[in-house]
């Protein structure tokens, strides 16, 4: 009896190894993102660049507008930083030799201001982070939080040159080198009004109204700077107090951006928005074809992004797809119509009918 041969069991060739999905997808960047090879060197400049200029880490091909807008958000903040920063310690080297009040306090706002970048930039990185079930907005409020920063750095500046001018009426004594406290002043204006004019120009165009504040608030400095000019000649003239009095000037007008620094941030943390953004909104919402009636309206700011929600009143008689073709071409007239508007929900209701209940009866116990 002839045996045959025992099968030898041939194992299928190994597939190649490949990403999973989600792998591939969430390193598809539309820039070519390349993962940094080499030393430590090599990954930290990879870092320092993906802070002063970040990319986006998402699944699609290209960076939304949100996106893009956060990262020249932080990239003038980077850049206004580094002036601010050159120009206090300019300031300071002088403050050391020369002893001039209102020197030290226009140079102590400078560096105030300086360091309200920090918080606003971290703000801006937060920001870019995606919803998910815990923060079902986003991150966008971080911006308000960084407001409220802000102000407390104002209101810290303006105690201290306070402090400091006071202890100087006390104690007058003599500022030296009045040419060099001089030209620190000019420098230090010249510094702020560069930076007030990048911040409020960056911060208009992706519409971040802490950018717009912040900018204005280095173009106080830079008045405040020319202040120090006038102490500078007082003393010059033999005014022993000029340079004092200077500083409490410059401590009422640091109180004076704090009072408009903080309206601004309680507009926002109190969900303020423009009445004409209103107006825009429920103009283009009547425009609509199917749209009988405007609802409420309400809108919020995230961050440097706004959303809206909207009740419109279509006809009853027509089919749900038609109703809900209606409300997405209100929504599209929303996101053209308000400038940073960056999603809208929509709900829809029809006319009283005598015939039919009220559909929202169920509700009206909870509304009461």
């Amino acid at each position: 009896m002839r045996v045959a041969p025992p099968r030898v069991q041939r194992r299928p060739p190994r597939p190649a190894r490949t990403q999973p999905p989600e792998e591939r997808v969430s390193h598809d960047h539309g820039h070519r993102h390349h993962h940094v090879r080499g030393g430590r060197l090599a990954r930290l400049r990879h870092r320092v660049g993906h802070l002063l200029a970040p990319h986006a880490h998402d699944t699609s091909d290209k960076l939304d507008a949100a996106m893009e807008s956060s990262a020249r958000g932080i990239r003038a903040l980077w850049v206004s930083l580094a002036v601010l920063g050159a120009t206090a310690l300019v300031q300071a080297a002088i403050v050391v030799v020369s002893g001039s009040v209102a020197l030290l306090g226009d140079t102590v706002h400078n560096v105030a201001d300086a360091l309200t970048a920090v918080p606003l930039g971290i703000a801006f990185v937060l920001g870019r982070r995606a919803p998910n079930r815990r923060f079902t907005y986003g991150y966008g409020r971080a911006e308000d939080l960084a407001g409220i920063v802000i102000v407390a750095t104002i209101a810290a500046s303006a105690g201290f040159t306070a402090w400091t001018a006071i202890d100087r009426l006390l104690n007058p004594r003599e500022v030296d080198h009045l040419w060099v406290v001089a030209a620190a002043a000019v420098a230090g204006f010249i510094g702020n009004e560069w930076v007030a004019r990048y911040r409020i120009r960056i911060g208009r165009e992706i519409g971040s109204a802490a950018l717009v504040a912040d900018g204005l608030h280095a173009r106080t400095d830079g008045y405040t700077s020319l202040a120090v000019l006038l102490g500078a000649g007082g003393s010059a003239l033999g005014l022993q107090l000029a340079d004092p009095v200077i500083g409490l000037l410059i401590t009422v007008a640091i109180l004076l951006v704090l009072r408009s620094a903080a309206r601004e941030v309680f507009h926002r943390v109190m969900d303020a928005v423009d009445p004409a953004l209103v107006d825009s909104a429920e103009a283009a919402l009547r425009t609509v074809p199917g749209v009988r009636e405007v609802g409420q309206l309400r809108m919020r700011w995230v961050g440097h992004r706004l959303r809206a929600e909207a009740a419109i009143v279509i006809d009853g008689s027509q089919s749900v797809r038609s109703g809900h073709a209606v409300a997405v071409e209100a929504e599209h007239a929303l996101l053209h119509a308000v400038p940073r508007l960056t999603a809208a929900v929509i709900h829809t209701d029809t006319p009283p009918h005598p015939s039919t209940h009220d559909p929202h009866a169920p509700l009206s116990h909870h509304h009461a």
